[in-house]
């Protein structure tokens, strides 16, 4: 990462950086490949311009089409619960959105099958992939309700919008001893891990409230 956009200036810098660290920390993030992951990937290059001097800031910001940049505390722990039970080989994300989740999965994982219904902040997000030089993400514009069945089983799957219920497709796209990491309702939502027993059983935690964009059916090109 060469380039001063990517490496960050005054409120990008790599001092605002550290203090986010510190924040995640107080936060009870704990695994250090995350945090670690979190301080490298310039999350300033995943929003509009104009905001990027709160990229940093521990907060979702807006991304256009009435859809959100997670605060980097719930990528942290989304990603944390993902990958509690070891390295994945795998991931299916569904909701490429801004493209900061997956960048910081990408990292930490072997392959990662990121969907997104919106064709213009998918577009986005792949010219960012490319300047991280990020080769391990491919993409798919579809309804993200319905993974990408093609490419299953996955070791993981992390969805960054609110369905009111898990859905089925996703459950069956997961491999057995898997982990689904989903928030699920309408007003009141719960960030829930879901880890595949076996053929037929699921365990199924709650891990706290979370606010998050609904999951929408259909494509926007």
């Amino acid at each position: 990462m060469n380039d001063i956009r990517l490496q960050g200036i005054g409120m990008t810098s790599r001092r605002t950086r550290d203090r986010l660290i510190t924040r995640l920390r107080e936060q009870n993030i704990t695994d250090e490949q995350v945090l670690a992951v979190i301080k490298e990937t310039p999350r300033h290059i995943f929003i509009d311009e104009a905001l990027s001097h709160r990229a940093y800031e521990d907060t979702a910001l807006p991304i256009g089409f009435n859809q959100t940049i997670s605060q980097p505390y719930i990528v942290a722990k989304m990603t944390e619960l993902l990958l509690a039970a070891g390295p994945l080989k795998r991931v299916l994300e569904v909701g490429t959105g801004s493209g900061y989740q997956t960048a910081v999965i990408a990292q930490l994982v072997d392959q990662v099958y990121s969907v997104e219904r919106i064709k213009q902040l998918q577009d986005k997000s792949k010219e960012r992939f490319q300047q991280m030089g990020l080769k391990n993400i491919y993409l798919q514009h579809t309804d993200g309700g319905m993974g990408w069945p093609s490419k299953a089983p996955f070791d993981g799957i992390m969805v960054t919008a609110a369905p009111e219920k898990i859905p089925e497709e996703l459950l069956a796209q997961l491999a057995i001893g898997g982990r689904l990491v989903i928030p699920v309702g309408q007003s009141q939502q719960q960030l829930k891990l879901v880890i595949r027993v076996n053929e037929m059983a699921f365990d199924t935690h709650i891990i706290e409230n979370v606010k998050f964009v609904p999951l929408l059916a259909g494509t926007i090109r």
